[in-house]
């Protein structure tokens, strides 16, 4: 690789700047309408075919949407299935990285602790995606944004309601990203259950750049009111199993429900990362109605997961993309020896 360019890496929503983040989702728009028009692993492309998709917990959206996204680009997924791998008790991830590098154009992982993916990618001249970890899932909310954006056009201005278990990864990256887009994001939880004032700092930081705005409240009917768009999450994560009768109890007046959504816009959208329970944190007539685009939401982890995958590529010098512009240095032919 030349010196000159930089490794990109996807381990959080802000790794993307604001203008950044706009050229992936645009990209996503032109590849959803084209699915085979960007092929990063086609040989005068110059970039290796194989990409790495590991898995540390179980999944369905991201296993299918990621694999097909590499065979749609002319790629090949190696698909490293959990307990599969030796990552951080046999070998370390530093090493781990270091041998990945060298056969794989990109590694994706889904995992726990934010810190792996950070060591991943210390150690690693290839992108590494973060495919969801215990505070991040920042490639959910990239097929959002493009949701959102195919919904209501432009994202800016737009208002973002989430409410739940507003402690957990997926609030998290609903106010990273939403901010870094220019939203206005309201997260709604109990007390004990909401964002980290790190995370919060960090999104009013980035929304003092992009004029977006952020809302943290114990009131669903404050984060609801005028919404544009509702957002919820399951109440129950993996690992959290013992604690369901707890939970159901706890979140019960943060369920999106028929009575939530009237007091949200008359034409506001309605997202969940799936897999939902319907009763829950969200209402069958809800998720199986009008305003619902949970269906288009879930494809959406394709298209955008594609764009991400590609641009990456493109500027860590890596494989060439022609309509994202030139990069810092020649692109290698064969990625990092």
């Amino acid at each position: 690789m030349s010196a000159s360019v930089t490794t990109r890496h996807f381990l959080k929503d802000t790794d993307l700047s604001p203008a950044e983040q706009a050229e992936v989702l645009d990209l996503a728009v032109r590849m959803k309408a084209a699915p085979y028009s960007v092929q990063p692993f086609a040989a005068d492309a110059g970039g290796r075919k194989t990409v790495a998709v590991i898995f540390d917990k179980t999944s369905t959206r991201t296993r299918v949407s990621f694999a097909t996204g590499v065979a749609d680009m002319g790629g090949n997924a190696l698909v490293i299935n959990p307990g599969e791998a030796q990552i951080g008790h046999k070998e370390s991830v530093e090493d781990t990285a270091k041998v990945l590098e060298r056969m794989v154009s990109t590694i994706v992982w889904r995992t726990g602790a934010h810190a792996g993916l950070v060591a991943m990618a210390a150690n690693s001249r290839v992108p590494v995606i973060n495919a969801l970890c215990d505070d991040y899932h920042p490639c959910q909310l990239l097929a959002d944004l493009l949701t959102i954006k195919e919904h209501k056009g432009e994202l800016k201005g737009l208002t973002m309601a989430y409410l739940g278990d507003s402690a957990n990864n997926m609030a998290n990256s609903y106010l990273l990203a939403g901010v870094t887009a220019g939203m206005n994001v309201r997260i709604a939880g109990p007390e004990g259950y909401l964002p980290d004032a790190e995370i919060v700092a960090a999104a009013e930081a980035r929304a003092a750049e992009t004029g977006g705005s952020v809302l943290v409240t114990t009131a669903a009917a404050e984060a609801l009111r005028g919404a544009d768009v509702v957002a919820t999450d399951t109440w129950v994560s993996m690992g959290q199993e013992a604690e369901k009768e707890a939970r159901m109890k706890l979140f019960r007046d943060y369920s999106v429900d028929a009575a939530a959504m009237k007091l949200a816009a008359t034409d506001a959208v309605v997202l969940h990362c799936l897999p939902a329970y319907r009763g829950y944190e969200i209402a069958a007539d809800v998720i199986d109605g009008p305003q619902s685009v949970v269906w288009d939401e879930a494809e959406n982890r394709l298209h955008a997961q594609k764009a991400l995958m590609a641009w990456l590529m493109h500027r860590s010098g890596l494989a060439v993309v022609e309509s994202l512009g030139p990069v810092d240095g020649p692109a290698p032919v064969n990625g990092p020896a």
